[in-house]
């Protein structure tokens, strides 16, 4: 069903401050989407993004995104199990949805070619 963890992700309130800030890290731009950037760490396989949304400390805004080859299966199997699922999204370079364990926290699962 997953193939590895695609990304964590981290929701920030401005992209391009933010993407600034992480850069001076070291950190290197990979993609760039609308509202969203990628970035390489070191020698990490695994990338970060950071997501422009509305921050705040009550909520969950940081969230590991699981990648799949087969999102529409992955989808179904996940929604049979009784789990909560958002709906099925494409912003155009990625298909995903998101969805929540037992304590309410955000997980997603993304397909991108």
């Amino acid at each position: 069903m997953f193939e590895r963890i695609d990304t964590v992700c981290i929701t920030v309130s401005s992209v391009e401050q933010s993407s600034i800030w992480y850069q001076e890290l070291g950190f290197k731009v990979a993609f760039k989407g609308e509202g969203y950037q990628v970035f390489t760490i070191g020698n990490s396989g695994v990338p970060l993004t950071i997501e422009e949304g509305s921050v705040s400390l009550q909520e969950n805004s940081t969230y590991p995104i699981f990648f799949t080859t087969d999102i529409k299966n992955t989808y179904s199997k996940i929604k049979e199990k009784g789990v909560e699922v958002t709906e099925l999204k494409d912003d155009g370079d990625n298909k995903f949805f998101d969805f929540f364990d037992l304590d309410n926290n955000k997980l997603q699962v993304c397909f991108w070619e």
